[in-house]
């Protein structure tokens, strides 16, 4: 649930100070101060934090290179905040009384349309109109041009819609499905003795279901940033 923690209404809009918001803002200061303060040093032999940050920086930029091609290294940055911002906003949801702020879809998709506005114009400043070539396969009969054309479009207009489904999507599957599990616990410890006994099981489920929400954590970062790259290459790479 979002809670106001700062009423603010601005030009008859509610932009308020939210719980959303509070969490999105320590996720950025988590994410700062690691980053920060793990390569503080850089130590010849890193240490732990060092070492972490190293192996982060490393994935990313190689995903980025493999997937959206060496031109697209001046996006490192951008892919860089994107997968970091994600993967601690899903790994901070996991703590008792935290807030998923990627659980709300109006998180996922402000992500998601600042993603695939930025390719678009990143798209059309680097190609012009030869930009437009994403949309004209090569190879396509004249007679079918016009209905694949169409098929491209509607497919590229609709990025941003199943980019941030798919986040927003399987964290909030994820956490009903742990308060599910809980409200077992709760309704079985309830019933006395036997009861406990009967809470074993979805006790079980939610350690089970919490280790298997760390792994989707980590995943569907990887799996937005990647797609990101997936449409950088389209923007450096028109028709290709």
């Amino acid at each position: 649930m979002i809670h106001k923690i700062v009423p603010l209404q601005i030009g008859g809009y509610d932009a308020s100070f939210t719980n959303s918001s509070l969490w999105m803002v320590v996720t950025a200061c988590v994410v700062t101060a690691f980053t920060v303060l793990a390569m503080g040093r850089k130590a010849m032999v890193p240490g732990r934090f060092q070492a972490a940050a190293e192996m982060f920086y490393e994935f990313i930029y190689n995903m980025v290179r493999d997937n959206a091609g060496h031109e697209a290294i001046r996006f490192f940055p951008f892919v860089f905040t994107l997968f970091m911002f994600i993967f601690c906003t899903n790994v901070i949801g996991l703590f008792p009384y935290a807030f998923t702020a990627t659980s709300h879809i109006i998180v996922t998709f402000a992500l998601a349309i600042t993603v695939f506005l930025g390719v678009t114009l990143t798209g059309i400043y680097l190609h012009g109109f030869k930009f437009f070539r994403l949309f004209v396969p090569s190879g396509v009969p004249v007679v079918l041009l016009p209905l694949v054309v169409a098929i491209e479009v509607i497919s590229y207009i609709s990025r941003p819609i199943s980019h941030s489904v798919r986040l927003f999507a399987n964290m909030l599957a994820g956490h009903i499905t742990l308060e599910v599990f809980a409200g077992f616990v709760l309704t079985f410890g309830a019933m006395g003795t036997v009861g406990y006994v009967g809470a074993v099981l979805p006790m079980a489920m939610i350690v089970a279901l919490t280790g298997l929400e760390l792994l989707v954590a980590a995943l569907q970062a990887y799996v937005f940033a990647i797609l990101t790259c997936m449409y950088l290459h389209d923007a450096m790479h028109p028709g290709h």
